[in-house]
């Protein structure tokens, strides 16, 4: 069983997992709408992923006999300056959850709660390969820059960067 200050603070995890999953659907959406395809693309897989993240850790909580909250989800912003500001503001954020999972695991360890530290690990390496994957998007997108065709370009790496993950999921 879980400690009440674990119990809260994964809770309160689970609450981050849903908000991200409902941003990155929010910029799916404006993705779509600028006919940016395969943007929307990998925004929509990132949401599915991050509702996975949430469950995975809902799932845990029950399965350590605490109790899971379903979340109270803020409204995500809807509209975006550009495909630019967005990925800016997903590496900030996707910093923001690493910071929470490294607060996890400093709590995991403090109360020497092993099956916890254990848990949150996948956590720590995912995290390591989402900030990877918006510094490499955020990278070319620097190299690409914002002339006229940039946001066809940007568009193309991106789906580029959904058919590798395609690929590397399959492979799994």
């Amino acid at each position: 069983m879980l400690s009440e200050k674990m119990e809260t603070a994964l809770n309160d995890q689970i609450g981050m997992e849903g908000y991200a999953s409902f941003l990155y659907l929010s910029m799916a959406s404006w993705c779509e709408f600028q006919g940016l395809d395969g943007t929307s693309q990998f925004f929509y897989r990132q949401a599915a992923e991050e509702h996975d993240h949430m469950m995975r850790i809902f799932h845990y909580v029950l399965e350590m006999d605490s109790k899971a909250i379903a979340p109270a989800i803020q409204q995500p912003p809807s509209n975006f300056d550009s495909v630019q500001s967005i990925f800016e503001s997903v590496y900030t954020h996707e910093q923001k959850v690493t910071a929470s999972i490294n607060k996890l695991v400093n709590l995991a360890n403090a109360e020497n709660d092993h099956s916890t530290h254990n848990f949150l690990q996948w956590y720590v390496s995912e995290q390591r390969e989402e900030e990877a994957l918006i510094r490499l998007i955020l990278d070319k997108l620097k190299l690409i820059g914002d002339g006229p065709q940039s946001l066809y370009f940007i568009d193309k790496e991106i789906t580029e960067i959904n058919s590798q993950m395609d690929t590397a999921e399959g492979a799994a």
